[in-house]
């Protein structure tokens, strides 16, 4: 479970994000949403302790995200910034490789190796390993970076705004993959989305971020309703029975 507890970060006298109360149950897929703007970056990054708290406490696991000695931490949470620029030229293999920093401490053993293949087999990247990222596709690219997270090995996930930059096809394939992630290999996945409707189809509880606090959190079956999502995002929204389930129309 991750548990924040008047949660604080000032940026000037007019922008705040908190305080904010939550507890993200473990497990599953849970997205945060919320107008441009609204704290969702924040908040996940203040989570994957990249960004200091001003007041207040952030737990994960039982284990205090400001306290905890950054080597444990490392063990515990991943995260994934929606910047991902690495200047060295690596392949796909190299740059999973270093998922396994933590523990290896960047002498890989055979134990490292094997999680290594493991993670990239399952983002489906097997054929591409051996290829340089500038090789490599957006959608592509963004797979072998949520592989190097996954080879971490970690029980819960950060992912900032993993769908950034990718088509409907590949948005597609992301989610499915974090799906099977969550449920295959028992993590929790926290992550940023735009896309109501996608996080209403794959995830398993929204949080809704307006104004820097927390306003609606529930399952996701509950949170694809009109009324919440018209006040959330401050503009109409009808929800209707689509093929695949719930679906929120703007208008």
């Amino acid at each position: 479970m991750i548990t924040l507890t008047n949660v604080l970060k000032n940026y000037s006298s007019e922008v705040q994000i908190g305080p904010v109360d939550l507890e993200i149950p473990a497990g599953g897929i849970t997205a945060l949403v919320g107008p441009n703007g609204a704290g969702k970056s924040t908040l996940l990054t203040m989570i994957g302790r990249l960004l200091g708290l001003d007041d207040g406490a952030i737990e994960v696991a039982g284990y205090d995200v400001s306290t905890t000695a950054s080597k444990d931490l490392a063990k515990i949470i991943s995260i994934l910034r929606q910047e991902n620029h690495f200047i060295t030229r690596l392949t796909v293999r190299q740059l999973v490789g270093f998922g396994r920093f933590p523990y290896s401490k960047g002498r890989l053993t055979r134990a490292d190796e094997e999680i290594i293949s493991r993670a990239i087999d399952f983002l489906h990247l097997t054929e591409l390993e051996g290829r340089y990222l500038d090789q490599l596709s957006g959608g592509q690219r963004q797979r072998a970076y949520v592989a190097m997270v996954l080879a971490q090995d970690t029980e819960y996930v950060l992912l900032d705004e993993p769908l950034n930059n990718l088509d409907m096809q590949h948005s597609v394939h992301m989610m499915r993959h974090l799906k099977e992630a969550a449920a295959e290999l028992g993590r929790t996945i926290i992550i940023v989305l735009h896309d109501i409707n996608f996080a209403g189809h794959y995830a398993d509880h929204i949080c809704a971020v307006k104004n820097g606090r927390v306003v609606e959190f529930g399952t996701a079956a509950a949170m694809m309703d009109g009324q919440i999502l018209t006040r959330v995002f401050d503009t109409p929204v009808q929800v209707i029975d689509g093929p695949n389930g719930a679906l929120a129309v703007y208008y």
